[in-house]
């Protein structure tokens, strides 16, 4: 199965984005972007691609102790920004060292449980909103538009190991579809999960 690893924002702080983007989807050109959807809105930490089935309970083992090894911190959506001609995202504000660190943790869970992991690479925060369809789109108007988001503080109490399916069904702009397969609270606040 397809999982990554990640930290997933409350409802309410997303609906806040949500009503940015409905903006961005307004502006010209918004129409040469692919929109992610809101239910796919989340901040990956450690990307693992395709994992065997026998490495999972090893995994969950060694992602539990990285959420325990780490205490909930402050976090909210901020800013944006974009990567190349192509991802729009917004960005993060609060304890970024936190959440590097987090995503370093749960790197090294995956690396440590056999999962082939790629390069390690410093970790950048990001919430990816969108895509452009070319490389005609100009990204500059959307950035500026999210350059003045500021949403509102919330505490990152969890790590979820998220399941990607993939599009099957070769419908033109079929989104994925992400599901929380496991998550553990920070700080060993609360027994962790199965």
């Amino acid at each position: 199965m397809r999982l990554f690893a990640a930290v997933v924002p409350p409802p309410e702080r997303l609906d806040e984005l949500g009503r940015v983007v409905d903006r961005l989807r307004r502006l010209p050109g918004a129409d040469g972007i692919r929109w992610t959807s809101r239910p796919g809105w989340h901040f990956t930490l450690a990307f693992m691609g395709e994992v065997d089935e026998e490495l999972l309970p090893e995994l969950r083992v060694r992602l539990g102790r990285a959420a325990h090894r780490t205490q909930a911190f402050p976090l909210r959506l901020h800013g944006g920004g974009h990567f190349g001609r192509r991802a729009l995202w917004a960005g993060a504000a609060g304890d970024l060292d936190e959440l590097r660190l987090l995503a370093e943790r749960a790197d090294a869970a995956a690396r440590r449980a056999g999962v082939p992991m790629e390069e390690h690479r410093r970790y950048q925060a990001h919430l990816t909103v969108g895509r452009a369809k070319g490389e005609g789109v100009s990204l500059r108007p959307f950035v500026d538009e999210l350059g003045s988001f500021e949403g509102e503080r919330w505490s990152v109490a969890e790590l979820a190991l998220v399941r990607s399916n993939l599009p099957v069904s070769g419908v033109v702009g079929e989104q994925p579809r992400y599901e929380t397969v496991d998550a553990w609270p920070l700080g060993g606040r609360e027994e962790e999960s199965g």
